[in-house]
């Protein structure tokens, strides 16, 4: 029918009222300890339930997700600014991130970040590229909250710089 792809502009003033709230995603291969910013998240799945993280191309901790059996999914309370400005705002490649919190060792050793409200751990079913990031589905293995509700935002982590290009 002729009809083409819009784009990036069109896109971004789609998506600039929308305000997302931010994770922190970890992964360790077993050698390696990694966690990165992430706003790119959803449930799909009610039964079963699965949870789909999307890591950038760009990213560091993509490259240890790739050969993870698991990650985790943190939630990051309204007060963690700072927490999200050490996982957005340095790279994996440079900063040894984990050095700087308070965490444990999770499921097959993935890090668990102390400080956030709630997470998730799941085993990666599958992924693949989603456009310049990569899609992993997650099989909830373990799930941790401790009920708060207000969670940081995109609009929350605006000023944050990222270790790498978008």
């Amino acid at each position: 029918m002729g009809q083409h792809p819009v784009g990036t502009r069109e896109f971004d003033a789609f998506v600039a009222g929308l305000d997302y709230p931010m994770f922190v995603v970890t992964a360790t291969d077993g050698a390696e300890l990694s966690g990165c910013l992430v706003g790119f998240t959803t449930q799909t799945s009610i039964d079963p339930p699965r949870f789909l993280v999307c890591l950038s191309e760009r990213n560091h901790t993509l490259r240890v997700a790739l050969r993870a059996e698991v990650l985790a999914v943190h939630v990051l309370g309204e007060d963690q600014h700072q927490l999200a400005e050490l996982f957005g705002g340095e790279t994996g490649d440079e900063t040894d991130k984990f050095a700087r919190v308070s965490w444990r060792p999770g499921p097959e050793g993935v890090p668990l970040l102390d400080a956030c409200p709630a997470h998730l751990v799941g085993r990666v079913l599958d992924h693949g590229p989603l456009g310049d990031h990569v899609g992993f589905l997650l099989e909830p293995v373990e799930v941790g909250a401790s009920g708060d509700d207000d969670v940081l935002t995109l609009e929350d982590v605006a000023d944050v710089e990222p270790g790498h290009p978008a």
